[in-house]
């Protein structure tokens, strides 16, 4: 068993380089199933995702490694068109290799994926999209089957803005004859990364990051290295982080095109922001001001994966913050663990309003996803006393790193792998955090 200790009411001050984005690596790991030969993603994170992807690789026949912050793949001799169950459901983006997959093999069968239970989130548009290129879909024995002769161009119209059906069917159209026209495309930065290492295979695309993109066939490099962008939403968590402890932190190997929609609500909340070419800074002195109401939508709107994070960070602000989820519908499985920790927040249907001043105070809570685990994390470091967080494979998937990081610039955090901290006695059935401070690492 793995916690995070942490005592809040620590400013941070200091540094932190951003990791390479785990929304936008793991499609550019599935885009090598279309080579034929070795394809190198650099400023790839470790992360638990990452190595779920590696693990699908290898399965499939790939010789797939990480080192150094880098993933080699060797697709020369790809051997399998299945994809097992235990393997799709380590992470929601297993998804992500049936369109390479069938595309390289004219076969593919998966299950459903993994990930966080944010509610439902049908895979419905990938399998039009497949269809739409030739596929035969069908179900058997609870996977689903999916074969192809020839995988041909063909118009793609996307009900919804999907990120990973648009990533689908691009990797898919690579891999097929002609020329396919995807309308209705999602515009985030992980899919325009996309784009560029596609154009590295050979494969000619206009549009990555538009709402029409155009895609036509034929993998003709052997080899191709690409530099995975920097991650938005973990360069959200350090910000927001920062705006819940206070102090000054500065984000190094990040991209502050790409974080406007936060840095804006950030500004409205009084933080003081400085950009540069590749860095952000954010001091934070004094009380914070409500940002108002905060809506999520699809690239260039407030991405949803910000929410819980802002969410932290707004409880520290004077005034109600009204937060509007129209992505997923269960975002808000971290608020019972913020108002454990003495959160003022009100939920109804996708709605929430925060009243933000209230003191906050260590508790032992759970992490139940990725992001809301994070947003603990952030909350944890504005209360209180200490926190003890559990649930850390939520938070392994999609940071790397962070308790190092975030002790780096003046966190009082630390993890504890394998076993029960001792400081927390039990006390008439309660868990009650003992009177010491953790140490930090």
């Amino acid at each position: 068993m793995s916690r995070l200790i942490i005592t809040g009411k620590r400013e941070l001050h200091g540094e932190i380089p951003v990791q390479g984005a785990k929304n936008g690596v793991l499609p550019l790991m599935a885009s090598s199933l279309l080579s034929h030969g070795v394809t190198v993603i650099d400023n790839c994170p470790d992360l638990t995702d990452v190595r779920a992807a590696l693990d699908i690789l290898r399965h499939l026949g790939c010789r797939a490694a990480l080192e150094k912050g880098a993933v080699t793949v060797d697709a020369s001799d790809v051997t399998c068109c299945e994809i097992p169950d235990a393997l799709m459901r380590r992470m929601r983006s297993s998804v992500m290799f049936l369109g390479p997959l069938l595309a390289r093999c004219g076969r593919a069968v998966i299950t459903a994926p993994g990930g966080c239970e944010l509610g439902p989130r049908p895979i419905d548009l990938h399998l039009a999209a497949m269809a739409a290129l030739g596929a035969d879909v069908r179900e058997e024995d609870g996977s689903l089957v999916l074969t192809a002769g020839r995988l041909t161009g063909a118009p793609i119209r996307l009900a919804l803005p999907s990120v990973g059906a648009t990533e689908n069917a691009m990797l898919a159209a690579a891999g097929a004859e002609g020329v396919t026209v995807i309308t209705g495309a999602a515009r985030e930065p992980e899919i325009r990364d996309l784009g560029a290492l596609l154009t590295k295979m050979g494969v000619r695309v206009h549009g990555a990051g538009t709402s029409t993109v155009t895609v036509e066939g034929g993998v003709k490099a052997p080899f191709a290295r690409h530099r995975a962008l920097p991650d938005r939403i973990a360069a959200a968590t350090y910000l927001c982080c920062a705006a819940a402890a206070g102090g000054e932190l500065t984000l190094t190997n990040t991209d502050p095109d790409d974080l406007r929609p936060v840095l804006a609500a950030l500004d409205r909340m009084g933080a003081a922001l400085k950009t540069t070419g590749d860095t952000v800074t954010a001091a934070v002195h004094g009380p914070l001001r409500s940002p108002g109401t905060v809506v999520t939508g699809p690239h260039p709107g407030f991405p949803t994966d910000a929410q819980p994070l802002l969410m932290a960070a707004a409880l520290r602000a004077e005034g109600t913050t009204a937060f509007v989820e129209n992505i997923f519908e269960n975002r808000f499985r971290h608020v019972p663990a913020l108002r454990a920790m003495g959160a003022d927040i009100a939920v109804e249907g996708r709605g929430a309003l925060v009243r933000g001043g209230v003191p906050l105070h260590g508790a032992r809570v759970e992490a139940t996803d990725l992001r809301g685990g994070a947003a603990l994390v952030a909350a944890a470091l504005a209360a209180e006393g200490v926190t003890d967080l559990g649930g850390l494979a939520h938070i392994d998937r999609g940071y790397e790193n962070l308790a190092g990081l975030l002790h780096s610039v003046g966190a009082g955090i630390e993890r504890i792998d394998g076993k029960e901290p001792e400081r927390w006695k039990t006390t008439e059935g309660r868990k009650t955090p003992a009177a010491r401070e953790p140490a930090s690492t």
